[in-house]
Formats: structure tokens, C-alpha cells, sequence
């Protein structure tokens, strides 16, 4: 029997915490944000604007989006900054530029300025964060990690409305994040970026430690080195006299990356504008206009929200997507989506003053509905074709462009949606989100290939035809035996077609 690689798990488990701001921002912040203490603190009680619901909308939304903001350009500081001075290091800068930024929201005190500042600042740490947590497990080991967090909600059961009331609720993050980045003093850097900056001795050193390696097994460790470097080499010589410019010159001019880079920036688009972000952080006031009444109450539900959130988007990266594939996973996300959002428009303008309850039940429920559509599509599906279907030479450029996007486009579904429920009458705005679902089912059908066990190096094989047709492509194992698949080329204008 094994023993337990405690060091491996250390990495695993501190690494991983690089995924909570992002999480508890969505969940915790968007939560605290509904307490009675932090409406008071910052003048967001709906009886001091009578007459300017529109002023009310902008405040909302810039509290909640700058830290969004924020993100979009961590992004892509951390895109330019983890080759440079490493992936641990980077994730340590981030980290503390989060913790600070959330130490400043949490004592801002009613000082609209400086939480705006907190949020943007916060939102670089939180941000960098999504690039480089990812990147560091994806170097250390083949399996997919995430790390989520659930907000806590009994603050508003328990303590009276002050501000020690929201303050605990923005904080209490602190205490996990704080442990990673104690942990991260007692890892190292990955494997690939010591070899990459020819600490090759150290380079080995991890590798051992991360599999366990008591000097028995140097063989093993010697060839998973030896393939790391082989690694390293091919993305060389793929990217060898490319500038960034240059890539996205050929992403644009030649066929198969134009076509590839745009599916990724479709799902990007779909998915933000689905009305995924534009729920979750708000949902407080979603369940108050479905019907859900008391402070207590509606934040109870919803913290049920994200914990049915947190369970289908496990269900999803631990099994779900491999067994049905990324193709049915999506279809019956966007599908559950706009079904609810059709009942919820409907609802919202009839029934929307509580005189059904029954409809208002069918509201409440159908929210539930739509947090499992979204865990099971678009919430998750993006970012997996974000890893496939690039080949090596464009896959930094397309992975940043897309991220780039992810963050602003989320920015800008935060920052309008208050103000859409204020000019559209709540109504309106899941009719837009009903509509944007059905256009992202029907274009993402006919689009997005099934890329569930297409190895890598062949997924260039399933954009062979025009790109309504990529969508119906199936991947022939029989491919294995061409002596060279079309990804595993170097040189662009093998790859190049005629439009």
C-alpha cells in the first residue's frame, strides 16, 4: 500500500485556495451586500432614493462590479508577470494583493471611495489569481483541481445590524486564504518553470517530492523528466521567432486558429451573458422579487443557492463531463437556462406583486433550477474547451485573450444589471437573457465539437469543414496511425486552408 504523499497534497490544498476570492466574491461579498449593516453603511436602503431608483441601480452596481474590473486586469498582469518571476511567486503577489484589498472592504466604514478602491485593488489579486492557480496545477499534475468555498450565512441569524455584522461576513474568507499563503512559504515553484529557467537539479528535487520518490523509483522520475523537457522543447520550437503580435496576425489570417479562437470567444460571450453573474451576485434581490420575504430568509436562501451551485459544479469536474461529454453538458445547461428564464419573465410581469403564491413558489424553484443549469453548462464547459481545442503555438495568446474577456464581459454583465431591472422592469432583463440562451444553444450546436478523448495533437482534425458543420465532427481513433496529426506541427502554414 502507498503512503501518503503529505507534500503533494500541501501543494494541492494551498494552490487550490486560489480559487476562494473569486468564489466568495460571487457568493460572500454578493451576500453581505444584502445585510441590513452594509445597506445602512453605504446608503443603499431603497427609502432614501424614492424618485431615483436609477441612482440606487448605480450605486449597486459599482460596489459590486469594480472588483470585477479589478479582475479583468490582474488577468492580464498575471499573463505577463508568472513566466517572469515564477508561478509560486505570482501566486503569493496575488494573494496578498487580494487579503489587503479585502481588509480594506471590510473597514471601509461607510466610505463609498474607498470601498470602490478596495474593490478594484482586491479584484487585481482575485484576478491574477485565476490565471495563475490553474497554470501551477495544471504543471504539477494531470488531474483537474478547483478549490470552492461557501459563505457564511448565520451572521444575520445571530448578531445585531451593525457593522461587525458584515464585517464578519467579508472577513471570515481571510482565515483560509491567510493558512494557504502561510502554506505556500513550505512549497516550491513547479517542476516545468525551475527547468525552464535551467535550475534543472532543482527542477528534479521537486519532481521527487511531488511523486514521492524515495530514490527507488529515479528511473520513473528520470523519464517524466525527459518528457517534461521534450515538452518544453516542442512549445519552442512551436513558438520559436513569435512575438504575440505575430501570433495573432496568423490566429487571424490563417483558417483553422480563426476558427478555433473564435468558438472560444463565442462560449465566453454566451456564457456571460447567459445571465449566469448577473444572478449570482445579486441572487438576495432575485429571491426578493420571486417572492422570498425577511432579511433572515432571503439570505438564507441564498446561501442554498450557492451550496446547490457548489454540489453540481463538483458533480460536473468530477464525473459528469466525461461521462455525457461537453456537448450534452452544455446543451442541457443553456436548455435548463432559458426555460427558467421564459417562467421568470412571465412571472416578473404578472405576478411579480406576490398575488400568486403558488407562481411564486414555481420562481423560487425555478432560481434552483437555473443554478443547476448553469454548474452543468456554460459556468464550467468554457474554460475546459479553453484548454482542448488550441494548438501549442496559439494557446497562450488565445488563453489570454479569452480570460481577458471572460473578466470584462463579466464586468460589464455586473455593472448593468441593476440598472437593466431598473429600465427593462426586472422582466425585460430575463427576456434578454432568455434570448442570448436560445442564440448560444443554437449557435454552440452547430459549432462546438464533442472533444471528450480526442487526444491534443488531433484536435485540429475536427475543424477540418466550414464552421457550421465543426459541431457534428466525430474524432477517428484510426487517426493514431497518420504519421503526423495536424496540432502536432511547429510550422503555421501546414496548418493554413483557404476560407
Amino acid at each position: 500500500m502507498s503512503k501518503v504523499n503529505a507534500y503533494y497534497i500541501l501543494t494541492i490544498l494551498v494552490i487550490a485556495c486560489g480559487s476562494i476570492p473569486k468564489g466568495y466574491d460571487e457568493g460572500g461579498f454578493s451576500s453581505a451586500t444584502g445585510l441590513s449593516s452594509f445597506k445602512a453603511d453605504f446608503d443603499l436602503n431603497p427609502a432614501h432614493w424614492k424618485g431615483n431608483p436609477t441612482g440606487l441601480a448605480d450605486r449597486k452596481a459599482n460596489i459590486s462590479s469594480f472588483g470585477v474590473l479589478g479582475a479583468a486586469i490582474g488577468s492580464l498582469i498575471a499573463v505577463a508577470l508568472c513566466d517572469r518571476v515564477g508561478r509560486l511567486r505570482s501566486w503569493q503577489l496575488a494573494m496578498v494583493v487580494w487579503m489587503t484589498g479585502n481588509l480594506m472592504q471590510t473597514f471601509a466604514s461607510g466610505l463609498l471611495g474607498l470601498m470602490l478602491f478596495a474593490r478594484i485593488w482586491g479584484g487585481l489579486g482575485a484576478g491574477g489569481l485565476t490565471v495563475v492557480a490553474p497554470l501551477y496545477l495544471s504543471e504539477i499534475a494531470p488531474a483537474r483541481s478547483r478549490g470552492m468555498v461557501v459563505s457564511l450565512y448565520g451572521a444575520q441569524e445571530h448578531m445585531a445590524a451593525t457593522r461587525m455584522q458584515y464585517r464578519l461576513v467579508i472577513s471570515i474568507v481571510l482565515i483560509p486564504t491567510g493558512l494557504a499563503l502561510l502554506g505556500s512559504f513550505f512549497i516550491s515553484d513547479t517542476p516545468r518553470w525551475l527547468a525552464s529557467q535551467d535550475r534543472t537539479e532543482e527542477a528534479m528535487h521537486v519532481l521527487s517530492r511531488l511523486r514521492h520518490s524515495d530514490g527507488s523509483d529515479s528511473t520513473a522520475i528520470a523519464v517524466e523528466f525527459q518528457e517534461l523537457q521534450q515538452q518544453m522543447q516542442h512549445k519552442g520550437e512551436a513558438l520559436k521567432g513569435a512575438s504575440n503580435w505575430t501570433i495573432f496576425k496568423e490566429i487571424m489570417t490563417i483558417r483553422t486558429y480563426r476558427v478555433r479562437f473564435f468558438l472560444g470567444m463565442t462560449m465566453q460571450t454566451v456564457a456571460q451573458w447567459s445571465g449566469g453573474n448577473g444572478i449570482t451576485y445579486y441572487i438576495p434581490q432575485i429571491f426578493e422579487y420571486a417572492g422570498v420575504t425577511g432579511g433572515n430568509t432571503s439570505l438564507i436562501t441564498s446561501g442554498a443557492y450557492g451550496v446547490v451551485k457548489l454540489v453540481f459544479t463538483m458533480a460536473f469536474t468530477w464525473g459528469l463531463v466525461d461521462v455525457f461529454g461537453r456537448r450534452r453538458c452544455f446543451t442541457l445547461g443553456l436548455f435548463l437556462q432559458c426555460i427558467t428564464h421564459v417562467y421568470m419573465a412571465i412571472y416578473m410581469a404578472i405576478w411579480r406583486d406576490g398575488s400568486n403564491k403558488s407562481a411564486s413558489d414555481a420562481a423560487i424553484a425555478s432560481v434552483f433550477v437555473y443554478a443547476v443549469g448553469w454548474s452543468i453548462g456554460l459556468c464550467t464547459v468554457q474554460y475546459l474547451y479553453g484548454t482542448e481545442i488550441y494548438p501549442t503555438r496559439i494557446r497562450s495568446v488565445s488563453y489570454a485573450c479569452n480570460m481577458a474577456l471572460h473578466w470584462f464581459f463579466q464586468f460589464a454583465v455586473v455593472r448593468v444589471t441593476p440598472n437593466m431591472f431598473v429600465s427593462l422592469h426586472v422582466w425585460g432583463a430575463y427576456v434578454f437573457w432568455a434570448l442570448v440562451c436560445f442564440l448560444g444553444l443554437v449557435v454552440l450546436w452547430l459549432w462546438a465539437p464533442e472533444t471528450k478523448g480526442v487526444p491534443m495533437e488531433y484536435m485540429g482534425d475536427l475543424f477540418d469543414g466550414p464552421w457550421y458543420k465543426t459541431g457534428r465532427a466525430k474524432y477517428d481513433p484510426r487517426r493514431h496511425e497518420m504519421p503526423q496529426p495536424k496540432d502536432a506541427t511547429s510550422l503555421p502554414h501546414e496548418q493554413s486552408k483557404a476560407v
